[in-house]
């Protein structure tokens, strides 16, 4: 993957439900280039059942389940729906990051839920221990570690 410095990237909001699309989540995130006088709008999507595929494949829950052993009862479903949210987040980026490599022009955009997905899914594999650790971080289940998210 190509150097993603030149950008600011931030979450907007999201994960939320795409409107006329059932089984599909959007991501959006503001990005801003340095050459660029304004920033962008893009809006992510990625099917749930790509998201649940790559949860298996990283072992999320397992991970996350053994990780919660030691929080309060009261307090699992909690963290268990805010990790849904972040992996979610976390994989948009991931996608995000893809298509930065390859190159965005300067205009507001939506990344529909069929791009990139064969791409996502490999980038998501060699990222797997570093996708999860911001994810325990971002939890604040493990002690801080530097994430490139």
């Amino acid at each position: 993957m190509r150097d993603l410095s030149a950008f600011r990237i931030t979450l907007f909001f999201g994960p939320e439900p795409v409107e006329k699309k059932p089984h599909t989540v959007a991501c959006v995130f503001n990005v801003k280039k340095r050459s660029w006088k304004a920033g962008i709008q893009v809006a992510v999507e990625i099917n749930t059942s790509q998201l649940l595929a790559l949860r298996k494949t990283m072992a999320l829950n397992d991970r996350l389940t053994a990780r919660l052993k030691e929080a309060e009862p009261g307090e699992v479903s909690h963290y268990q729906e805010r990790a849904e949210d972040v992996f979610a987040q976390a994989l948009c980026r991931c996608k995000l990051g893809l298509r930065l490599s390859s190159g965005l022009t300067q205009e507001n955009q939506r990344m529909d839920a069929d791009e990139l997905m064969d791409e996502l899914n490999e980038e998501a594999g060699a990222r797997t221990e570093e996708i999860v650790a911001s994810i325990m971080d971002e939890l604040d289940l493990i002690p801080s570690c530097p994430s490139a998210l």
